[in-house]
């Protein structure tokens, strides 16, 4: 399947209020992403912490089309991509 703008709109559009997340940890940073589908578009909050005493972060934004395209790659089994 060719991922193309109007077949990821199709896509996000079909599957509207999907929720999943992904985590990753190492010795100085660890984070956990938390992706939603809203809208007709993916959004990520990030929140994390470094191996700094005071640094941690929350990160909320809109996925761009690159992103996006990965985001479904990677979840194509999951997502509903009938018609």
């Amino acid at each position: 399947m060719r991922l193309t703008k109007v077949v990821i709109q199709e896509i996000l559009d079909k599957n509207e209020g999907y929720t999943t997340r992904t985590s990753y940890s190492s010795k100085n940073l660890s984070y956990t992403n938390y992706y939603m589908i809203s809208n007709g578009q993916l959004y990520m909050r990030s929140v994390g912490k470094t191996s700094w005493a005071d640094s941690h972060f929350k990160d909320e934004y809109i996925c761009d089309l690159d992103q996006t395209r990965r985001f479904i790659r990677n979840n194509l089994y999951v997502l509903n991509t009938e018609g």
